[in-house]
């Protein structure tokens, strides 16, 4: 069967925890290879991380060309004996279909693909410019071997794409609530301070960093980053741990760290945030406290696709079928998006999230059918616009 909830169900019983594919690709590539996709199963690697199974497959050869991307891979279900339905069952009880993916991301993909499948065959097998699909097993864990890849792996062939939709579970309470379309961009770093080791008892003799960390925590947690922008919330700085690695109480420590994650708008870009951070670091350190920051590597940069003709007819199509006009929002964490902004504009949206991760993840069937009929939308209104 070629519905939505078939798809889905057949993903969902593929028990694909990062790194493993565990079939969940296969069932994709016999669907989308039946209908007349050239599909590609490519897999990438590196020194220090698990290799990974990607897919994309294409039909059609002109523009335009719209792609739907997603992930296969799911995160593990934890304690399985306390799932309702087991948690790669893929049972449907009482209008829901449960099951690790249900929501995040299996559910989407299933429609997407059920979608586009009835659409071919309602326009003779093929599109009026090119459909494509980017599957990747890598989304939940370091993503260093699936989307960002795979789109470098794509744009080496010559492949270009014109607009994406993400099939992330984007919407919060309902289905048509919410489109992504954009994502703040996600930097951590952690703060040092350095002293002098001592004894308690003779202070004079050491220089104790911890009044003087928590002295620059405040001082970098308390001037706003800035106030928002357009499409965008305030940023903001949030310190997550301090440490000395101290565990005797009559020791004054050395050192003193703190780790810190800021979700930056588009106010600025990496280096120049971490040029203000460390500006104000060093202005709060004045010239006697000892302090540096160490940066992590971070490929979540800020991306907004700007509302025009590509978000009017997805929130068109959203609001045939579910009656509701949804918010275009850039909240939330991070997702492939990041990636897929740099090769086109990109916009997410998928079932509603709620379940995502939990125990008992589940969809409502009802939410199944609705979005397959909503991507059926998408794809009228962008192909019926060349």
């Amino acid at each position: 069967m070629n519905d939505a909830v078939s798809i889905a169900r057949d993903l969902v019983r593929c028990p694909s925890v990062t790194p493993a594919d565990a079939g969940a690709l296969g069932v994709l590539e016999r669907l989308l290879k039946d209908a007349g996709f050239e599909v590609h199963r490519v897999t990438f690697g590196e020194p220090g991380t698990a290799d990974i199974d990607n897919l994309y497959a294409r039909i059609g050869t002109e523009a335009p060309h719209i792609t739907f991307a997603g992930h296969t891979d799911v995160v593990p279900p934890g304690d399985e004996a306390a799932w309702t339905h087991g948690a790669f069952s893929g049972d449907i009880k009482d209008g829901f279909l449960y099951g690790r993916g249900a929501v995040d991301m299996k559910g989407g993909i299933a429609c997407s693909v059920a979608a586009v499948l009835d659409y071919l065959k309602d326009n003779g097998g093929k599109p009026k410019g090119s459909i494509s699909f980017l599957i990747t097993g890598d989304e939940e864990d370091v993503s260093v071997n699936g989307t960002i890849k795979l789109l470098k792996w794509c744009a080496e062939r010559g492949e270009k794409f014109d607009h994406c939709v993400l099939g992330e579970p984007s919407n919060v309470e309902v289905l048509g609530d919410c489109i992504k379309i954009g994502r703040r961009g996600s930097q951590s770093g952690t703060l040092y301070v350095d002293g002098v080791q001592g004894h308690v008892a003779y202070p004079h003799r050491a220089s104790n960093p911890v009044p003087d960390i928590s002295r620059l925590i405040v001082a970098l947690s308390d001037e706003p980053l800035d106030h928002g922008s357009a499409q965008f919330q305030a940023s903001n700085l949030e310190f997550t741990s301090i440490d000395v690695g101290n565990t005797a109480s009559n020791v004054i420590p050395g050192q003193a760290r703190a780790k810190f994650n800021i979700r930056y708008n588009d106010n600025h870009t990496q280096e120049s945030l971490r040029a203000l951070v460390e500006e104000r670091l060093a202005k709060a350190c004045g010239n006697r406290i000892r302090a540096r920051i160490v940066w992590e590597y971070s490929n979540s940069n800020v991306f907004v696709t700007k509302p025009g003709a590509f978000t009017d007819l997805a929130v068109s199509a959203i609001e045939e079928v579910t009656g509701r006009k949804p918010e275009l929002s850039t909240s939330g964490g991070t997702s492939d998006a990041r990636f897929i902004s740099s090769y086109c504009p990109v916009i997410e949206f998928g079932l509603v999230g709620q379940t995502m991760h939990q125990i008992d993840e589940r969809t409502p069937v009802s939410d199944l059918e609705k979005l397959t009929r909503i991507y059926r939308g998408v794809l009228e209104r962008y192909f019926s616009q060349t």
